[in-house]
């Protein structure tokens, strides 16, 4: 059941005109409050966004790959604080995509978007432009911002066939699997 999912799931930036209902929108926080975090530290923090003006505001995060926020319904900023882990990265990492997969699995699309390391302009960051806009304190940062709604297009799954198993060793790099 879980390949079947992780096969299906794509990368979707068109979404219906559909208001994400709440059931669904705790099922997310549900699934990304159960991923796991380095030692338990649990750094992530989460902000849910709905409201259509910030989604546009939103949408210009970063120079290229944040637009289609704009028509999303939802996004879901993934915050972290440093202090609480040396890996908050791969902490809000896995947490992204928990959110992600549980999307996928209750029909809804979703899409992330970079915001760590990422410019807004020329003058400051995209994390500095989310937390002016969001009001993150300082000592916590953003590592992903995930477009979520009911999908307005079609991807078709991976293929077995298209998967770079070639890139998979045994043992040592370089021994085919």
């Amino acid at each position: 059941m879980f390949l079947s999912l992780i096969l299906k799931r794509r990368s979707i930036r068109k979404f219906l005109k559909k208001v994400v209902e709440k059931e669904k929108i705790d099922m997310l926080m549900q699934a990304a409050l159960c991923a796991p975090s380095s030692m338990g530290s649990r750094p992530c923090e989460l902000i849910i966004v709905s409201d259509k003006d910030l989604l546009e505001k939103l949408s210009m995060a970063k120079q290229h790959g944040s637009a289609f926020l704009e028509n999303a319904p939802l996004g879901i900023v993934v915050c972290a604080d440093p202090k609480k882990s040396d890996v908050w990265v791969e902490d809000a990492s896995i947490v992204s995509i928990f959110i992600q997969l549980a999307a996928e699995s209750v029909g809804l699309g979703s899409c992330w978007i970079q915001i760590r390391e990422r410019a807004h302009d020329n003058s400051r960051t995209a994390q500095e432009y989310v937390s002016q806009l969001l009001n993150i304190p300082e000592n916590i940062k953003v590592e992903s911002i995930i477009a979520v709604g009911y999908p307005d297009e079609q991807k078709p799954s991976h293929k077995k066939e298209t998967l770079h198993y070639e890139k998979v060793y045994l043992n040592s790099y370089g021994k085919s699997a």
